[in-house]
């Protein structure tokens, strides 16, 4: 699954909570709206300091990580950080109005985003292709019902 951009993500989203789905991973409709929000809002907001302690491995993360995150089939299992995990229990409708509202505040944001942890800097495109590559990768172990 890929996305052109955000925008695509949020529809896919709708496109489920309207079909319904059958779930192809841990996760359901509503806990990856969460967990796309908890990632993508902290552009805007700043990523937490301890984030930044692994900033030398930047280069290399861009050379050999991102190239990866950009294939179709990009990598399974990747632990994240447990702030950015979502609750067992979630509303799917709510929290694919709230990822739909994220979109809207990351787009809207006219300063420069915060460094990604583990890319750094990044221009607003650039920022929104991984947005939009994460979005794509956990809507993906979602099916529609038919």
């Amino acid at each position: 699954m890929q996305f052109e951009d955000l925008d695509d993500a949020v529809r896919e989203a709708r496109s489920l909570l309207h079909t319904s789905y059958v779930p192809c991973g841990n996760w359901s409709l509503g806990q990856i709206c969460r967990h796309l929000t908890l990632v993508q809002n902290p552009s805007v907001d700043g990523y937490p300091a301890w984030m930044s302690l692994f900033a030398f491995l930047r280069p290399a993360m861009r050379k050999f990580l991102l190239p990866k995150l950009r294939r179709p089939d990009s990598p399974r299992g990747i632990r994240t950080s447990s702030m950015f995990v979502p609750p067992d229990e979630t509303d799917d409708a709510e929290e694919v109005d709230a990822f739909a509202r994220s979109v809207d505040r990351f787009r809207a944001h006219s300063g420069e985003y915060a460094p990604h942890p583990a890319f750094g800097r990044m221009s607003r495109s650039e920022i929104e292709e991984i947005h939009t590559l994460h979005a794509a990768h956990h809507l993906r172990f979602l099916k529609p019902n038919e």
